[in-house]
């Protein structure tokens, strides 16, 4: 029953594709081999459709510029291995900003998406508390490791490689199970039913489940989305209460944090310690060479040598590595990194590419002229935006499962508002 109310007019793609994305969370290469299969599908069918947009073609004017760059890589090797973290996905984004074009699909999509979030925390718990371990047969089949303590320890990563890739997931995960709670919350007051009674306390438990694991990744980034994501849905729905309550909660958090001479200390004995202790960075010692200033700094010293067509991608370590004596992956913000790495042109057409969709998504959100679904739209607007601003002080594109959920959700801002341009 689930799965025939995921198919649209027949459309069998759509029910492959919803099928692999549920599977891809947790069985990464069953989800991604059926991607795969339905990517190919829609590329032979709209290939010539897809080639003769603006837009399509503007990712394949950045898709050379990529290219050159590896060319001209300081370390060629490196360089044309991390074209994997791009190439593909563009044409992913070409063919799924077809497929996702109807607001009932957003809703889909995003239940799709937030339903593996339930057992991934879950196990993300298992790890924490009770040391839950993947046996080496278990591990081989589904593709990833559960390591007791998390990685690193003491920080939930559950089914994810680090810690702040399952952060950025949940922060997503958390922007659009809002939004699904808010239009069922609001359809169950206009016109109360049996059904949406379960459909509200199952979007409750992932709600609490999703900000719970938030809290055990330690990552300040993802805290601080959290609060970004409640902020913006209180001031789009004129919640003030919501908008003075979560000022008012992230002042004393950060008054605890940083000002304890000022009344902070006494603050602290009501923040809890693990909060206040991650925020002001007292919780670890840290070497110069890991802190994110030195990274931004060799990041910008690389573009101020090479900045019309970097150093090549993935070329950041083995620089750093030279310079400093210390190997580190990635300098904490993409868009630093990719300056640095494929020069200023290449980040600043796909800064216009992305701003574009954006700016045309908040007319669309503005102009909003349908009698529902605008709650599901402006969860889009907020998990994907709050990816963007992860990327400010992190980089995710290394995450097979992020980077792929990260262009789903452009592709279907994208779609949906291309569509409504067209009737």
């Amino acid at each position: 029953m689930w799965f025939s109310k995921l198919k649209t007019a027949g459309n069998w793609t759509w029910f492959y594709f919803s099928l692999s994305l549920l599977f891809f969370p947790l069985f990464p290469a069953l989800g991604a081999f059926g991607l795969i299969l339905v990517l190919v599908t829609l590329w032979l069918n709209s290939y010539d459709k897809m080639i003769n947009s603006p837009l399509n073609q503007g990712l394949g004017v950045i898709a050379g510029f990529l290219i050159i760059s590896s060319v001209r890589a300081e370390y060629s090797q490196a360089a044309w291995l991390g074209l994997a973290n791009f190439l593909p996905f563009f044409a992913l984004f070409v063919a799924f900003r077809y497929l996702i074009t109807e607001l009932i699909q957003l809703r889909q999509l995003s239940w799709l998406l937030i339903l593996p979030s339930l057992p991934i925390v879950i196990l993300g718990f298992g790890q924490m508390f009770a040391a839950w371990d993947t046996p080496a047969l278990i591990e081989a089949i589904l593709g990833w490791q559960l390591v007791p303590q998390g990685i690193p320890t003491g920080r939930m990563s559950s089914v994810f490689i680090y810690t702040n890739f399952l952060a950025i997931y949940l922060a997503i995960a958390l922007s659009l199970t809002f939004g699904l709670w808010l239009e069922n919350w609001q359809s169950w007051q206009r016109k109360s039913t049996k059904l949406q009674i379960p459909i509200l306390l199952l979007l409750t438990l992932i709600l609490i489940v999703d900000l719970s694991g938030l809290v055990f990744t330690s990552s300040r980034n993802a805290w601080g989305l959290a609060v970004f994501g409640f902020m913006a849905y209180a001031v789009y729905l004129g919640w003030r209460w919501l908008v003075w309550g979560v000022l008012g909660a992230a002042t004393a958090i950060l008054w605890a944090s940083f000002i304890p001479d000022f009344g902070g200390t006494q603050l602290r004995q009501v923040v809890p310690t693990f909060i206040w202790t991650r925020l002001s960075d007292q919780m670890y010692q840290r070497p110069v060479e890991t802190l994110r200033i030195t990274q931004w700094q060799f990041c910008w010293d690389l573009i101020r040598e090479r900045p019309l067509f970097g150093w090549g991608l993935r070329n950041f370590t083995p620089l750093y590595e030279a310079k400093m004596n210390y190997w580190f992956g990635h300098p904490h913000n993409f868009f630093l990194m990719l300056s640095a790495e494929t020069g200023i042109i290449t980040t600043l057409l796909l800064m216009a590419i992305v701003g574009s969709i954006m700016v045309q998504a908040v007319r669309f959100l503005l102009n909003w002229s349908g009698k529902d679904g605008q709650l599901i739209f402006f969860s889009y607007l907020i998990a994907f935006n709050s990816y963007i601003l992860f990327n400010f002080t992190d980089v995710t594109i290394f995450d097979l499962r992020v980077n792929t959920f990260a262009w789903i959700l452009l592709a279907a801002i994208s779609g949906v508002v291309t569509k409504s341009q067209k009737i």
